[in-house]
């Protein structure tokens, strides 16, 4: 069985994945908040974790993964939009809520089976706030319901950073009902006309932070499996996420594995970020004329942990790596063969260590170059696997696999290059096929591809040098 390791923030290293449950794994992800149209940046983490989910289904087929991704849909940002277009707020979080479903789903990504709303939660928020004020973790103070941090003797584990200097490097509020500064909001006063509900501290709203503790213990328990987001999530939002946890669940840990995705930033800036201003949008990209497979691409280029720059010369990169796939998938799809990621050489395990996408990608590409250049003599994969006209196919076919593993090659090719330039190059990877078939001597499948061109009206000519075509 394949082994997953994953780069845990707690300990700071790599470990191996192992259930806590054999028949269930549990993975959360901080999703949007719903009060804008998200940007390239926001989708790096959707697109990570929807490849490590897919992975686990796979490694894991006997295990039912429950994995939620939360929807924040109460928060200053939202009241502050809603009051601007002087609509209801859940005008503006249905909306954005939408674009984001529409904007992740056409770059490949599954939406979760869970997607939990803090507003439907605010019942399991109040008692976990309960429960901690009766154990001394939490206290009132001038209609707020504040965590008290020293309570909690483990708070800074997960940033492993001094505490002050944690408080100096975020955007923590400093209040004088604050017993400490580093001291954070579970519940904040709602005045009359902003949306809020009923509580035994009066009329309020939850803090940002106990929304998503209140989620995972109503949908996955106490302790998870895998909790994932951006590394800007660190501190504080995770932080506090697993300090409220703990204290509320007698010391469980929330999470088994931390999980956290490096930081996008657009070609020569900063880290992306609507604050910043430097942001680009899938919706404008695909608007553009990019394919949302492109974009999908040019996100998993990189190590997940590692920065990734976004520029035109990335998405140009992608493309170009894609029509080679999509004439492989042309191929094996004519020859009709099966193919699956676990013959494909060091594909699984690299995708295993770490969702190392970086090294998965290049052994696809290893295989899939028989498909532009392809060369008897050449030997793949470490001298296992030698490509030569009749043997090639099927080891074409794991490259598809693998790459379908990914969230790739979801079109036929004929859609894919539909109105390029390289509307030829399906034509080309037919009479590959064709050739292919002929050396294996399937005749019937060499005059099946023959047909089904020239239904297309493009006609072959045999030659002594080749295997030529033209528009009838």
């Amino acid at each position: 069985m394949t082994e997953i390791k994953l780069h845990d923030t707690m300990v700071r290293e790599k470990r191996v994945f192992i259930p806590a449950d054999p028949k269930r794994i549990t993975m959360y992800v901080c999703g949007p908040t719903v009060y804008g149209r998200a940007h390239i940046g926001n989708a790096r983490p959707a697109v990570v974790f929807d490849v490590l989910a897919r992975l686990l289904r796979h490694v894991y087929p006997e295990h039912r993964l429950d994995f939620a991704r939360n929807v924040t849909d109460v928060d200053d940002k939202i009241i502050e939009a809603s009051r601007s277009e002087g609509v209801a707020p859940s005008v503006i979080t249905e909306r954005y809520e939408r674009f984001y479903d529409e904007d992740m789903g056409a770059l490949g990504v599954e939406k979760p089976a869970l997607t939990p709303h803090a507003t439907e939660h605010i019942p399991q928020m109040i008692t976990m706030i309960t429960r901690l004020i009766e154990r001394g973790n939490a206290y009132e103070a001038d209609g707020h319901i504040l965590f008290n941090v020293p309570s909690d003797p483990d708070y800074g584990a997960l940033g492993r950073r001094d505490r002050d200097a944690m408080i100096a490097g975020a955007r923590v509020e400093i209040a004088s009902y604050k017993k400490d500064p580093a001291d954070f909001v579970l519940w904040k006063p709602s005045p009359e006309g902003v949306i809020g509900w009923d509580s035994p501290w009066g009329r309020g709203r939850p803090g940002w932070h106990i929304e998503c503790s209140a989620m995972i213990a109503a949908h996955l328990g106490e302790t998870i499996d895998i909790h994932g987001g951006g590394l800007d999530l660190i501190f504080p939002h995770h932080e506090n996420e697993l300090a409220q946890s703990r204290c509320a669940h007698e010391g469980a840990p929330l999470a088994h594995y931390w999980v956290h995705n490096g930081f996008l930033s657009m070609a020569g800036s900063d880290k992306m970020s609507k604050s910043l201003g430097n942001v680009v949008t899938p919706a404008e990209l695909l608007a553009a004329g990019h394919k949302g497979e492109v974009l999908r691409l040019a996100l998993l280029s990189a190590h997940y942990r590692q920065p990734l720059e976004w520029s035109d010369a990335l998405i140009a990169q992608s493309k170009a790596r894609l029509d080679r796939w999509y004439r492989a998938l042309d191929i094996a799809e004519i020859v009709g063969v099966s193919g699956s990621p676990e013959q494909l050489g060091s594909f699984l395990p690299a995708l295993s260590d770490d969702l190392n996408t970086p090294a998965a990608l290049a052994e696809i590409d290893s295989f899939i170059r028989v498909v532009d250049r392809p060369d008897p003599d050449a030997v793949y994969n470490e001298g296992q696997l030698a490509y030569s006209p009749g043997s090639g196919s099927p080891i074409l076919a794991s490259a598809v696999a693998a790459a379908r593993l990914l969230g790739f090659l979801q079109q036929t090719p004929r859609e894919w290059f539909q109105g390029q330039r390289g509307d030829a190059d399906w034509i080309e990877a037919a009479i590959f096929a064709r050739n292919d078939a002929r050396a294996r001597r399937d005749f019937a499948a060499a005059d099946r591809i023959r047909k089904e061109l020239e239904d297309q009206d493009i006609l072959l000519e045999d030659t002594p040098n080749g295997t030529t075509w033209r528009q009838a």
